[in-house]
């Protein structure tokens, strides 16, 4: 989210190869990038948090085209999954377990990630009232890491949920964000 270097990247890919077949230097073009799957992963990397974004958008596809069962059961399973992901953080019973920051560090991102899906999916959002996941808590829970740490997370709750700005958000929770 915070480095293009692969956008960047991929863009110098499609140049030189570009370059490439203008001076009739076919190198080795069985492993070259056709220009359709090109454009497609060109749209991918454009997204700010483009797996974020096809979790999202399969997500919701599978909850519009799965009508028999119930929207409460995809998003039952997020909301517990959040809600499992802020007491292991902020337990120190159940943290101090973990043998490395990068297990923390991934429970961060599985917290604000399922947030980020119950976002989208849930009509109402992640940070209506009547929502199933303790918004307050899982933000004061990010609030509570050091801030280089959890910049990143807290930016995506802000740029990439759907409710935020809503009326029905509480203003507490818009604050704790800002």
């Amino acid at each position: 989210m915070r480095i293009p270097a692969i956008q960047n990247d991929f863009s110098y890919y499609r140049r030189t190869i570009s370059r490439n077949r203008i001076n009739n230097m076919n190198l080795d073009i069985e492993r070259e990038v056709n220009n359709e799957m090109a454009n497609r992963m060109s749209l991918f990397y454009a997204e700010a948090t483009p797996m974020l974004k096809t979790l999202s958008n399969a997500t919701t596809n599978f909850v519009t085209e799965n009508k028999s069962l119930p929207l409460e059961n995809t998003t039952d399973c997020l909301s517990t999954m959040a809600s499992v992901c802020k007491v292991m953080l902020e337990t120190p019973e159940y943290s101090s377990r973990f043998s490395s920051e990068d297990t923390l560090l991934f429970c961060m991102r599985v917290m604000v990630g399922v947030i980020i899906l119950y976002d989208h999916v849930h009509p109402n959002g992640a940070f209506n009232k009547s929502s199933k996941i303790d918004m307050k808590g899982c933000i004061k829970v990010l609030k509570d890491q050091p801030a280089d740490i959890v910049e990143g997370l807290l930016n995506a709750l802000k740029f990439t949920t759907k409710h935020l700005n809503d009326e029905s958000t509480p203003k507490n929770i818009r604050t704790m964000l800002q």
